[in-house]
């Protein structure tokens, strides 16, 4: 993780340009899907929040995607996301295979009605 950058822009800056197509794209997901949400960094990666509650972080790695979808995000979608490797609030996306942004949409706007409730 990039723990230096201030902004989301100076953390996605700090990537290959593949890997910067890959966050941008997250991003705009997020953004589009919750253009009130909150954008900062928090953790040392993009972070978002909703009506002061945590809607969704992601992260680039060497070899993948780290998506966190936390508290309920993933559970919700626990079959979608069982092919991908997983940890207590997250879900990891290959860089080397396509990226599932339709699902982290259907995740996103899912979080974004879960922080209206």
């Amino acid at each position: 993780m990039n723990q230096k950058a201030k902004t989301v822009e100076e953390y996605i800056s700090n990537y290959p340009k593949d890997v910067q197509s890959i966050l941008q794209k997250i991003r705009s997901i997020i953004t589009n899907c919750s253009p009130n949400s909150i954008e900062s960094i928090s953790y040392g990666m993009p972070a978002y929040k909703l009506n002061k509650k945590p809607l969704v972080y992601y992260a680039a790695y060497d070899k993948h995607i780290g998506f966190y979808a936390t508290p309920n995000g993933h559970e919700a979608f626990k079959k979608e996301l069982s092919i991908y490797k997983q940890g207590k609030g997250s879900v990891q996306f290959p860089l080397n295979e396509d990226i599932p942004y339709d699902l982290i949409e259907r995740i996103v706007k899912y979080r974004v009605e879960q922080n209206r409730g």
